[in-house]
């Protein structure tokens, strides 16, 4: 077996889950409801942060019952790496964001580095109003350039995977919210 496919096995294996799919389901209902409260006549285009963002958002689409549009945006900090550098723009939007009312979606807010390098972009492309929703708020000892508007659950500060988070690339597809056992 390949050695990178055997670390990865072997980190799921001894990983602890943190929430289980139903409870990171119940909050996406939760954070569907706020963000139908709140944006409903916005004009809102969903930007969604690839490649974490995609199962958030992919969940939260059918749950948001107004009329909106869908574009993708593509900053990293880790490129399949455990630790953040430099903001690295791979892809940006298509769909003109000047004068929209702009929803972005990610899978986790860490340091908050990306998604203020994100919301800064959208505001320099003339977007009306910027929000943000993150399925999970890391809690660090340290302030975040940016707090998000709409989160589904808090997680401690361990490094994590599933639910579009990764370890080195793999596992964003694991059905629960799980830490890796090496830095718990």
């Amino acid at each position: 077996m390949n050695p990178l496919l055997e670390e990865i096995e072997l980190v799921k294996q001894q990983a602890l889950l943190l929430h289980s799919e139903a409870e990171v389901e119940a909050a996406l209902d939760q954070m569907a409801a706020n963000i139908n409260r709140t944006l409903a006549d916005s004009n809102l285009l969903l930007l969604c942060v690839i490649n974490g963002g995609i199962i958030a958002a992919g969940k939260l689409l059918p749950r948001l019952d107004f009329p909106l549009t869908l574009d993708s945006i593509h900053a990293s900090r880790y490129r399949n790496a455990t630790s953040g550098s430099d903001l690295h723009w791979l892809y940006k939007p298509t769909t003109p964001l000047s004068g929209r009312s702009v929803l972005i979606v990610d899978d986790i807010l860490d340091e908050g580095h990306t998604l203020q390098g994100i919301i800064d972009y959208c505001l320099e492309q003339g977007a009306e109003q910027v929000f943000t929703a993150v399925l999970f708020d890391k809690q660090l000892d340290q302030e975040k350039p940016v707090t998000p508007d709409f989160v589904g659950l808090t997680v401690a500060n361990h490094y994590l995977f599933g639910y579009g988070m990764d370890y080195k690339g793999y596992l964003r597809n694991a059905p629960g919210v799980f830490a890796c056992k090496e830095v718990l």
